[in-house]
């Protein structure tokens, strides 16, 4: 039996995401986890349940399949398939996120389209560090970027401390991760806005605590506003996550619980906006 705190690090790292790991084999992505390839595949399998679990859940709320019936996922002039890339960092990389989940819904709903998602969020990315990934999607030539990053620019080293990323620089980023992305391969752009924080779990968290780093949630919703501003569509994660069983114990970070909702409603916008 896999100890939980393996068990978390498999779940919020995707090493695969990397570039100089992409297209790495499971046993060499399991050893980094100390981990054989068995075991390691086991743990997917076992996220890869609770997913499809959550997405069935979705389906049968009143309106939501209906909802991912009407999402533009369609290839056009030929291609293949319809490609969707997440960009992003933890809430993203989570091997039971809102991308994870959205996957199974449009897999279990529309079997017969040929739609494929690759999920490029790296845990603890900063938008900074986001642009390093523009060549890295620029060859996954996306149809339709979604696009969730920004919470990690939001955290304070020590108490009284700045920011990580000011916000004038997340901005910067956020425009350039756009904008260059374009260059190399027009694709819708989709954002979802950083998902809030829990101030009084995140602050009391153990290991954040050890550490000195803290959330507040006005730099959360400084990135939010300015998202909501831009040209793109912007789905606001903050009206779905509100209730206290959205969150893991270290109030930054998820629960499955919330999850579900972020991509309730990413499929509501996109469906809207169709």
């Amino acid at each position: 039996m896999t100890d939980p705190m393996t068990e978390r690090l498999v779940r919020f790292q995707r090493p695969g995401a990397l570039p100089y790991l992409i297209g790495a084999d499971e046993s060499r992505l399991a050893a980094l986890f100390g981990l054989d390839a068995d075991a390691y595949r086991a743990l997917l399998d076992g996220f890869d349940r609770q997913a499809r679990q959550a997405a069935e859940t979705l389906l049968a709320r009143p309106g939501l399949a209906d909802a991912v019936d009407r999402l533009p996922l369609n290839a056009q002039g030929g291609q293949n398939a319809f490609h969707v890339v997440a960009v992003g960092e933890s809430t993203t990389a989570d091997r039971l996120s809102w991308f994870e989940i959205l996957g199974r819904l449009v897999a279990l709903r529309r079997p017969g389209d040929a739609v494929r998602f690759t999920n490029l969020a790296i845990s603890g990315s900063t938008t900074t560090q986001a642009l390093t990934q523009l060549p890295a999607l620029g060859f996954q030539r996306p149809d339709l970027v979604l696009c969730m990053i920004g919470a990690n620019d939001a955290q304070h080293l020590a108490p009284g401390a700045p920011t990580l990323v000011s916000a004038a620089e997340t901005e910067r980023n956020l425009a350039m991760l756009h904008d260059l992305a374009q260059e190399r391969g027009p694709a819708r752009w989709v954002w979802l806005t950083p998902s809030p924080v829990d101030e009084p779990r995140a602050a009391a968290y153990p290991h954040f605590r050890r550490a000195g780093i803290s959330w507040a949630a006005k730099d959360i919703d400084v990135t939010a506003d300015h998202l909501l501003g831009r040209p793109e569509l912007t789905v606001d994660t903050r009206l779905a996550v509100s209730d206290d069983h959205h969150f893991l114990d270290d109030g930054v970070h998820l629960s499955i619980e919330g999850q579900r909702e972020i991509t309730a409603a990413v499929v509501r916008a996109l469906a809207g906006a169709a």
